[in-house]
């Protein structure tokens, strides 16, 4: 567990919501220098923190809306403190809880240089890992589907299958297998539904392949690197 522990002349928590976020400021000392409720809007949260902008930095914990925060402070050159939410919960968890009385926890810890740190993924690099994770999602799913198909053979006691029922060439007849036909309804619709998953995870995967190798630690790949590897993507490169 990594922890901030840089020192600034102001401490900004943020309890940040889809549409709200309360916003709190201490100074060295850890007085209150602001304490409001604001509207989740870019130039309202410049304007609030405006008298403190020289020296500070700002925390919120990783939920689902820090993305435009985080890009927010790296364009005006405002320190940006990502707390991991599991790690915070565990320090600072507490009966009284409500948005307000976060936001001063938030920046306290911070102030004390307690806050535990989640990586800040690059803004660029953030389109292809929600891609890759609606990937997982989708191939869970999948997954769901093999298994309801296995479970529903052990409960007629019927012979295994002969071979993995996950590659596609193996599914023929598997439905056929078993006598009632309400049985057989129910596994054609889970193959049927293998199949169109299938199609939308291969289909995925390949533009991850096209498109994940602008992705370079070293820096951006040439335009007439990308050009080619769009061309020709080898599904054995990694990632």
């Amino acid at each position: 567990m990594n922890f901030y522990t840089k020192e600034h002349l102001f401490y900004c928590g943020v309890d940040l919501h889809t549409r709200s976020m309360y916003i709190c400021v201490l100074d060295q000392s850890g007085q209150i220098l602001l304490h409001r409720n604001l509207a989740a809007d870019p130039q309202r949260f410049l304007d609030a923190i405006g008298p403190f902008r020289q020296d500070m930095v700002v925390c919120a914990e990783c939920m689902f809306s820090w993305y435009w925060l985080a890009d927010l402070c790296a364009k005006e050159n405002i320190s940006f403190v990502l707390g991991h939410a599991l790690y915070m919960r565990a320090i600072h968890g507490g009966k009284a809880k409500n948005d307000k009385i976060d936001s001063h926890k938030i920046a306290a810890l911070l102030r004390g240089g307690m806050i535990p740190q989640a990586y800040v993924y690059p803004a660029a690099m953030r389109p292809t890992r929600d891609l890759l994770r609606r990937r997982n999602y989708l191939v869970r799913k999948r997954a769901d589907l093999l298994s309801h198909i296995q479970n529903t053979n052990s409960q007629y006691n019927l012979p295994v299958f002969g071979k993995k029922i996950a590659y596609r060439s193996h599914r023929t007849g598997v439905a056929e297998q078993f006598p009632d036909a309400n049985v057989q309804l129910s596994i054609k619709t889970n193959l049927e539904l293998i199949d169109h998953y299938d199609k939308l995870i291969n289909a995925l995967e390949l533009f991850v392949l096209q498109n994940a190798r602008d992705h370079d630690p070293q820096g951006p790949a040439s335009a007439a690197d990308r050009a080619r590897h769009r061309q020709d993507p080898l599904p054995g490169d990694p990632l």
